[in-house]
């Protein structure tokens, strides 16, 4: 695990402890339950793109830009 991830984690944690205003706590709450909710067509097409990042099935974004750029 990334080191600043888990500072990250742990500055959240003491933070959301302390915490006692109830709309954001609610905010807090939404974003937990939407992120277990994640449509499963959204987790295969995630699954998908990261098989093929790993399979180096990957196109460098100057060369996207390139492709894209009468439409950027």
């Amino acid at each position: 695990m990334n080191p600043s991830a888990t500072a990250q984690k742990i500055d959240l944690i003491h933070w959301i402890t302390e915490l006692n205003d109830l709309s954001i706590l609610d905010k807090v709450s939404a974003i937990k339950e939407g992120a277990s909710t994640m449509p499963h067509a959204e987790l295969l097409s995630i699954e998908r793109g990261l098989d093929d990042f790993q399979q180096g099935k990957v196109v460098p974004h100057e060369q996207v830009k390139k492709r894209y750029e009468k439409w950027l």
